[in-house]
């Protein structure tokens, strides 16, 4: 760490002849207020758009000269701008990436132009049934936070932003001690080190930003419909636990058995046995201090009762149990596969170094995560099935032609 708090990991792989590198925050759309809604990701398109030292043009061709890949997202709780370079290239390619993030223009003109871009990727987003029915979702889960804004903000926030708001959200929180720097791939510690305190290590520390308030989940029904749409998109969703639990692990198999992949139960029952959808199945939302576990299918309106029924029919089948051993040991050896297949290459573990110092301040090697997998137990993913699958935590969202379906509480029995 140097001493204005930037803290700088990397990760050294043997054979590689790439590097992949990433300069990350510690916050993302979270930190918003309901002004700034979408700002986090506003500013993280207009540090592409030049700087003190390069245009938007000679940013793109230094890259494109160097034969660099660069990326760049918003998530709820990071921001990440990352690329990847042959190592000869790294310097020349952190140059460029710690130049836009240091040094933005937030020229009028500029920000003009990129509001029509952003309204247009809403406007992609509004065409997304997928995408409409997880915004909803997470909108009514997460009524009380910025968990459930969306990422990219509304039309009318994005409208609103003006230059001196963008540079003073940028200077609160692009700062050092709200700053991380991984690499991964051909690279030496210390010469690394050294090179990013060069450009670095003369920056300001910056305030820390104040604690996050206490987030609360409100499970709810709620029906949108779209007459246009062939498909009701539905999500059914509970609260699960964060990100940083200790029983995690319980979460991620549970959720691999329920909907993890096509020998899961609700892909066997829902589309093979029953033919009821084209796709179905369960994913993770795990923040912080929050979380929820949610299924996502798409079906006919003549369908949406009978498939909202057959997934409560699986959770209380989950519930009750006993899972078998065998499902467990497939479901153990799918996570373990992902985990390890998921990490072989420079890009994926500069980002788990980030990931992993955000979020658990510490590292938690390959061998350690798998033995935490293989320590969970059939009696703990059924605590936890029976911890969150009530019928009180349930939450519905359904978008599209639902024609006169209605769900009560009463249709969420698990």
């Amino acid at each position: 760490m140097l001493p204005n708090g930037l803290k700088i990991i990397t990760e050294s792989m043997p054979g590689a002849r790439s590097l992949s590198l990433g300069l990350w925050l510690r916050s993302g759309s979270r930190r918003e207020t309901a002004a700034e809604n979408g700002i986090s990701h506003f500013i993280e398109h207009m540090l592409f758009k030049g700087t003190e030292r390069r245009s938007t043009h000679e940013i793109a061709r230094e890259l494109d000269t160097i034969g660099g890949y660069s990326d760049a997202f918003t998530g709820k709780e990071i921001v990440s701008f990352n690329a990847k370079v042959l190592d000869e290239h790294a310097p020349h390619a952190f140059d460029i990436l710690s130049d836009m993030l240091l040094r933005p223009l937030f020229r009028e003109e500029d920000l003009e132009k990129e509001k029509g871009v952003v309204l247009e990727e809403i406007k992609m987003d509004l065409d997304s049934a997928e995408s409409q029915t997880h915004e909803l979702f997470c909108k009514k889960f997460w009524k009380e936070d910025p968990l459930g804004w969306p990422i990219l903000g509304t039309p009318k926030t994005v409208k609103s932003f003006h230059p001196k708001m963008l540079r003073e959200y940028w200077g609160r929180h692009y700062v050092p001690g709200n700053m991380l720097i991984t690499a991964a791939g051909k690279v030496k510690h210390a010469a690394f080190v050294k090179m990013v305190d060069a450009v670095m290590g003369s920056m300001p520390k910056g305030a820390p930003l104040p604690a996050l308030p206490d987030v609360n989940v409100f499970p709810q029904i709620a029906m949108k419909t779209k007459a246009s749409l062939e498909q009701a998109q539905v999500c059914i969703a509970a609260p699960s636990y964060p990100m940083v639990h200790v029983k995690r692990f319980g979460c991620y198999l549970l959720n691999t058995i329920l909907g993890g992949g096509m020998s899961s139960r609700l892909f066997q029952n829902v589309r093979e046995r029953q033919g009821l959808v084209y796709n179905i199945g369960s994913e993770l939302s795990l923040y912080r201090d929050s979380g929820a576990m949610a299924i996502y299918a798409g079906t006919s309106p003549a369908s949406l009762r009978k498939v909202v029924s057959s997934v409560m029919e699986e959770l209380r089948g989950i519930k009750n149990g006993p899972i078998a051993d065998e499902e467990l040991r497939r479901a153990k050896e799918n996570l373990k596969a992902s985990v390890v297949l998921g990490l072989e290459s420079p890009g994926s573990r500069m980002s788990n170094l980030a990931r992993q110092e955000i979020f658990f301040g510490r590292f938690l090697d390959l061998d350690e995560t798998i033995a935490s997998i293989d320590a969970v137990q059939i009696a703990d993913i059924q605590d936890i099935a029976q911890t969150f699958l009530k019928p009180e935590n349930m939450a519905l969202t359904i978008v599209g032609p639902a024609g006169t379906e209605k769900f009560t509480r009463r249709d969420l029995v698990c």
